[in-house]
C-alpha cells in the first residue's frame, strides 16, 4: 500500500509540474506581446525596426507619445469615447438586466417566442446597407445615438444574465417577497438587484470594453470629425503618419520611423483606461461570468 501511495504521489507531482510548465508557456505567449508593445512604444524606432528590441527598451524615445499628446483631436476623441461608453453602459444595463430577469421567469408569457426572437438576429444580420438605411430613416446619421443605440443590447450578454438569474437567485427568496406583499417591480428592484452585483459589474465591463474599442459604426455613420471616438482618431493619425507622398527621402524615412512608433503608442493610449478599470471589477468575474455562463 505504501509503495502504491508513493508512486501515486510521484505521478501527481509530475502532472502538477507539467501543468505549471504548460500554463507558464501559455502565460508567456500572452504577456510577452503586450510587454513588447510597451517597450517598443518608447524605444528607438530604428532599434525596433532592426529587431534589436527583444527584452529591454533601447534608446529611450518618447517622440511617439509627444506626437499623440500634442494633438487636440486625441483629447476630443477621448472625451467623445468616454461619453459614448458611459451612455452605452447606462442604457445597456437598464435594458439587459431587467430583460434577463424577465426571460429567466418560467411563467413569462410568450417566453419561447421571445427566445427565438432574440436568437435569430444573434446569428443572422441584415447586412450593412439595410443597417445604414434604418439608421438614416431614423435620422440618426452623424449623431451620437448612431454609436450608442446599436451597442445597447448584446444577445449573448442577455442570455448570460438570464442564466445567472436562473441559477443564482433562490426561488424561496422570491416567494418570500411575494408573501410580504412585494410586486414584480419591487421584488426586482429591492431583492434581485442588490444581490446581483456580480453580473451587473461584469455586464458593465463587457459593454464598456465593447464600446471603447469600437470604431466601425463611427466610421460608417459619423461625418463630423469632432464626434469621432478615440479609436477612429488614432486610426486617422496612423494613416496620416504613414503617408509619405510629396516628401524628400529623409522626410519619408522619418515619417516611416514615426509611424512605426505611433503604431505601438496608439495601442497603449487606447488600452490604458480599460487596463485601469479591470482590477476594480476582477473580483466579480469568477462569480459573474462562470455562474452566468454555466447552469448547474
Amino acid at each position: 500500500m505504501e509503495t502504491k501511495t508513493m508512486k501515486s504521489t510521484g505521478v501527481d507531482r509530475l502532472f502538477n509540474y507539467l501543468i505549471v510548465i504548460i500554463l507558464g508557456i501559455l502565460a508567456l505567449l500572452v504577456i510577452y506581446p503586450l510587454y513588447f508593445i510597451v517597450i517598443a512604444s518608447f524605444s528607438d524606432p530604428d532599434a525596433v525596426l532592426g529587431g534589436k528590441v527583444i527584452l529591454f527598451p533601447i534608446g529611450i524615445n518618447f517622440d511617439g507619445y509627444a506626437k499623440i499628446i500634442q494633438r487636440t483631436d486625441v483629447w476630443q476623441g477621448y472625451l467623445n469615447t468616454i461619453i459614448y461608453t458611459i451612455l452605452t453602459v447606462i442604457i445597456s444595463l437598464v435594458i439587459t438586466i431587467p430583460a434577463g430577469w424577465a426571460l429567466s421567469r418560467k411563467n413569462l408569457l410568450g417566453k419561447k417566442f421571445l427566445m427565438v426572437y432574440f436568437i435569430i438576429p444573434m446569428f443572422f444580420g441584415g447586412g450593412l446597407i439595410p443597417f445604414y438605411n434604418v439608421m438614416s430613416s431614423l435620422h440618426l446619421i452623424n449623431s451620437i445615438w448612431s454609436i450608442v443605440l446599436p451597442a445597447s443590447l448584446s444577445v449573448w450578454n442577455l442570455f448570460m444574465c438570464k442564466t445567472f438569474f436562473e441559477s443564482s437567485i433562490p426561488q424561496g427568496l422570491i416567494e418570500a417577497a411575494k408573501i410580504d406583499g412585494a410586486g414584480h417591480f419591487r421584488t426586482f428592484g429591492m431583492v434581485v438587484v442588490p444581490i446581483s452585483q456580480a453580473i451587473i459589474a461584469v455586464m458593465a465591463l463587457y459593454y464598456a470594453i465593447g464600446q471603447w474599442n469600437s470604431y466601425f459604426n463611427a466610421m460608417i455613420f459619423l461625418q463630423n470629425q469632432n464626434k469621432y471616438p478615440l479609436q477612429l482618431v488614432l486610426k486617422e493619425i496612423l494613416l496620416a503618419s504613414e503617408s509619405t507622398v510629396g516628401g524628400s527621402g529623409e522626410t519619408i524615412l522619418e515619417q516611416y520611423r514615426l509611424a512605426n512608433q505611433i503604431k505601438y503608442v496608439s495601442v497603449i493610449v487606447s488600452s490604458l483606461p480599460v487596463l485601469m478599470l479591470y482590477p476594480f471589477v476582477q473580483k466579480y468575474f469568477e462569480q459573474g461570468v462562470m455562474i452566468g455562463s454555466l447552469k448547474e
